[in-house]
C-alpha cells in the first residue's frame, strides 16, 4: 500500500477530540477502545435482551429480589434492578475504558429536582462501594432547568454531571453557569426536526445539529467556561467531521467502524483559539430568561419533551422485561 494515503478517520479524529462510545454492548467497547462510554436507558434495554449480558441481568434481578424481600411487588424489585443493572454494567464497561462512563438517572424525574439528586448520590455511593472514584462516573441528568439545579448542587458535592438532552443555547448556558462537568447536545436529533420540520436535507457544515454544537463549543470558549461539550447522537459521519476538535464526540458502534474504514483528511474544524477571536454577545440566563428561550426555541421545546419520553418508555419497557424475567426465574427455582 503507498505510503502517502491519508489514515482512517477515527485515528486523525482521537488528535483532536476525545472518542466516546455510545453503546451498552461490551463487546463493541473491547474492539473499538473508546478513552470513556455512555449508556442510556434505550442501550441498557437493548444490551439486556442480548444472551450474552443474562447472567448479568439475572444476578441484579436476584440481588434486587433478596434486598427488598419475598413480599415485595415484581414492579418494585424491577425498578431497583434496573438501577442496579445500570451500575452492574458501568463497572464492566471501566474494566475496558481508561476514562469514565455516564449511567443516568430515571428520565421520570427529570423534572423534580430533590428526586434527581437522591438518584444521582444513591448511583454515587454504589460506585464508591465498589472501589470506583468519582473521578470515573459521571451522572446523566436531562437539561430541564430542574436537572440544571441539581447537577448544580451535585457538582458542589464532587458528583460529575453529563446534562444530556440538550438542544438549545439557553440549556447550554444554564449547564455552564451551573458549573457541570459536560454537556451532550444531541446533533442528530436537532437535524431530524429540522428535516421534518422545512422538508429539506442538510449537509456538513449547514446541518443545523452542527451548526447548534459549533455555536456552543464557541461560547464556551470565548467565555472561559471549563464545562466540556460531547456532541452526541449522530446520523451519519458528516456531522462528526464537521465537530472535529469538539471536546467529546459520543459515537455509536456502527458509525465507529464507518470512520475506521474510511480514509481520507481530517481536518480540525473547532479549536479554542478561533473560539476566542469570535464576538458572541454574552448571555445571562436565570430561570425567567431560560423559560422564555426555551418556549422561543420550538425545536428544543419538542426535543426535550420527546427525549424525556422517550428514556421514561424505554425505562417502562425495561422494567416490564425485567418483571417478566424474574418471574420465570421464580418458577425455575421453586421448581
Amino acid at each position: 500500500m503507498p505510503q502517502n494515503l491519508p489514515r482512517n478517520i477515527l485515528d486523525q479524529l482521537r488528535q483532536y477530540t476525545v472518542v466516546v462510545a455510545d453503546t451498552g454492548d461490551i463487546e463493541a467497547m473491547e474492539k473499538f477502545r473508546p478513552q470513556d462510554a455512555t449508556t442510556n436507558p434505550s442501550l441498557i434495554t437493548a444490551a439486556a435482551q442480548l444472551p450474552q449480558y443474562q447472567p448479568i441481568v439475572d444476578g441484579v434481578l436476584l440481588a434486587a429480589r433478596k434486598e427488598l424481600g419475598a413480599g415485595a411487588a415484581g414492579v418494585a424489585v424491577a425498578n431497583l434492578a434496573f438501577q442496579r443493572l445500570a451500575i452492574a454494567f458501568g463497572k464492566k464497561i471501566l474494566a475496558i475504558v481508561p476514562g469514565r462512563v455516564s449511567t443516568e438517572v430515571d428520565a421520570r424525574l427529570s423534572y423534580d429536582t430533590a428526586a434527581t439528586i437522591a438518584q444521582a448520590r444513591s448511583i454515587i455511593k454504589q460506585y464508591d462501594e465498589a472501589g470506583i472514584g468519582r473521578e470515573r462516573v459521571l451522572v446523566k441528568i436531562a437539561s430541564t432547568w430542574e436537572g440544571i439545579r441539581a447537577a448544580e448542587v451535585l457538582e458542589r458535592e464532587g458528583i460529575h454531571c453529563n446534562l444530556t438532552l440538550l438542544f438549545g443555547l439557553h440549556q447550554a448556558i444554564a449547564a455552564a453557569d451551573a458549573g457541570v462537568t459536560l454537556i451532550s447536545p444531541f446533533v442528530g436529533r436537532i437535524l431530524d426536526w429540522y428535516k421534518k420540520d422545512t422538508g429539506k436535507d442538510y449537509r456538513g457544515a449547514d446541518d443545523p445539529g452542527v451548526k447548534s454544537v459549533t455555536t456552543v463549543y464557541n461560547y464556551y470558549k470565548k467565555f472561559g467556561y471549563k464545562t466540556q461539550v460531547m456532541g452526541a447522537s449522530f446520523r451519519n459521519i458528516g456531522e462528526i467531521t464537521e465537530l472535529a476538535g469538539c471536546d467529546l464526540l459520543t459515537i455509536s458502534p456502527q458509525l465507529l467502524a464507518e470512520l475506521e474504514a474510511t480514509q481520507a483528511e481530517l481536518p480540525r474544524k473547532l479549536s479554542p483559539d478561533a473560539a476566542r477571536a469570535l464576538n458572541p454577545d454574552k448571555i445571562f440566563v436565570d430561570k425567567a430568561k431560560f423559560d422564555a428561550m426555551h418556549a422561543a426555541d420550538r425545536m428544543a421545546t419538542d426535543k426535550l419533551k420527546e427525549g424525556i419520553e422517550g428514556f421514561s418508555a424505554a425505562l417502562v419497557k425495561l422494567e416490564t422485561l425485567l418483571t417478566q424475567r424474574l418471574a420465570e426465574l421464580e418458577i425455575k427455582n421453586r421448581a
